[in-house]
């Protein structure tokens, strides 16, 4: 049995992981005049986390197994009528239901940024307000864990970084999607073995303190080690003493051994000392491809301040800060309206609020990434409206929607729709990639950002502004709305 058919038999119909006001809302406008209409709903988030720069597109895999699922079973409707809230007719709806919307999305790893559509369900209102909720859960939870893993993949310069969370997640669907979405984001691997076998994600590992302290002595456990796994023979050397004893008893085990790989892994301590002192004595012992490994509650600010201060670290594993993504363990993304229909048209709506923030963008859209072609650089992304033409390269003006005084003309460039067709009427038209080419994907995209761009602290904004179509239609209907015409 190969991994795809492991994954096969773990997949279970997720229905009904959904906020009970979906289904009463479903309800309501299948016994009201809304029954027909059709809908459009943006997917997008309002702030990316840690002050970054810029967040990274994840879940999507998930969110396309979940609306190639989506069916009402005999338990669930039954459920449904125990709650004497819903009609039989719409009982009756969704025993035959059939998910016919059609959804775009921004493929997963790509950078993505506060406002802009990521994703567009637009189809049979009551469906697509549906989805809602799923949407959310694994688009905010995935492209959290593979934001917060961006950043501590960069700090690392190049070294290797493995996710080491999975005792730390928040639940078992957080441990293995966390997972998937750090390896996603750049990480080498993973300690969450059921990752590797359902998505995967390369499982890593060593031993545990207990290990060492199950034997009579220290030198023992290393050497029963090393004999089992002389492929790769990495010693966790701090459970006694890390240069007194770790170290010493490593080395002995190494140089009667030879393994083909050989590393040390330390979990405690000063970092920096601990790893300049080790280095020291396996160069001055002839070990010079022995490598050395940290872990102990790390982030992207502890492991930029350690290489800084000249420690010797050759890879990272980072377990609880990276799976709760804890400095800021929310991604705010929001599903919203943007368009109703009425006969064959789609009327654009828009949320109104005292926080700008808050206010909405109306209309059936689209997203246009601007490249530079000298550098290949992004230079901005621009809402649009879905029939303007996306832009052949003639000079383009851009402003910011917030200070329309502040203009900016694109030349030389490459333009590039991010939203891509996912589903059309509830057909999958939509070819998957692979882990491996959404992780290449990411590491590509990513490298298109100006360096500017990728500071923890106080990182350049990036360009996501209106077309002046949306522009006007906006302000049209803030107009409208103000004026009391709604």
């Amino acid at each position: 049995m190969d991994k795809k058919d492991y994954q096969m038999l773990n997949d279970y119909n997720l229905t009904m992981l959904t906020d009970f006001y979906e289904i009463t809302m479903a309800n309501g406008y299948f016994n009201s005049c809304n029954r027909d209409a059709e809908a459009c709903f943006d997917v997008f988030f309002r702030r990316v986390p840690d002050g970054g720069g810029f967040a990274i597109m994840a879940g999507l895999e998930q969110i396309i197994a979940y609306m190639k699922r989506l069916s009402f079973r005999e338990e669930d409707l039954e459920y449904l009528r125990s709650k004497d809230s819903f009609s039989e007719e719409f009982l009756d709806y969704l025993k035959n239901f059939k998910f016919e919307c059609d959804v775009w999305s921004v493929p997963e790893g790509w950078p993505i940024f506060p406002y802009e559509p990521v994703m567009i369900v637009k189809g049979p209102l009551i469906q697509a307000q549906f989805v809602e909720t799923f949407i959310l859960m694994q688009f905010n939870h995935q492209s959290l864990i593979a934001t917060k893993s961006s950043r501590i993949v960069r700090a690392a310069q190049g070294r290797p970084v493995m996710e080491f969370g999975t005792r730390r997640a928040q639940g078992a669907d957080a441990a293995v999607y966390g997972a998937r979405a750090s390896y996603i984001a750049g990480c080498a691997g993973t300690a969450c073995t059921i990752a590797d076998r359902n998505h995967f994600v390369p499982a890593l590992g060593t031993m545990a303190h207990s290990w060492i302290q199950s034997f009579d002595s220290e030198y023992e456990a290393f050497r029963t080690y090393t004999e089992l796994y002389p492929q790769n023979a990495t010693l966790l050397i701090d459970t006694y003493n890390v240069l007194k004893s770790g170290l010493p008893n490593a080395i002995k085990v190494f140089k009667e051994l030879k393994p083909e790989k050989m590393g040390i892994r330390i979990d405690s301590g000063d970092i920096t000392y601990l790893t300049r002192e080790c280095r020291k004595v396996l160069d001055a012992e002839g070990l010079q491809d022995c490598k050395i490994v940290i872990s102990n509650s790390l982030d992207e600010y502890i492991i930029r301040d350690v290489i800084l201060e000249g420690a010797q670290i050759d890879s990272f594993g980072v377990g609880e800060r990276l799976i709760t993504a804890r400095s800021e363990p929310v991604f705010g993304g929001v599903y919203k309206l943007s368009g109703i229909g009425k006969g064959d048209e789609l009327v654009p709506k828009m949320k109104i609020s005292e926080n700008i923030e808050k206010i909405t963008n109306p209309g059936f859209k689209k997203v246009v990434r601007f490249f530079s072609k000298d550098s290949g650089k992004a230079l901005a992304d621009v809402i649009m409206l879905h029939d303007e033409p996306v832009p052949d390269g003639k000079p383009y003006e851009i402003f910011d929607p917030n200070a329309v005084w502040k203009r900016k003309v694109l030349e030389n460039y490459e333009a590039k729709e991010l939203l891509v067709k996912i589903f059309d009427r509830g057909k999958l038209v939509y070819r998957e990639p692979g882990i491996e080419e959404i992780r290449e994907t990411c590491r590509t995209q990513v490298d298109t950002l100006w360096g500017e761009m990728l500071r923890f602290e106080n990182p350049q904004i990036y360009y996501v502004d209106l077309s002046k179509p949306l522009w006007n239609l906006k302000h049209d209907l803030l107009n409208k709305y103000s004026s009391g015409n709604m």
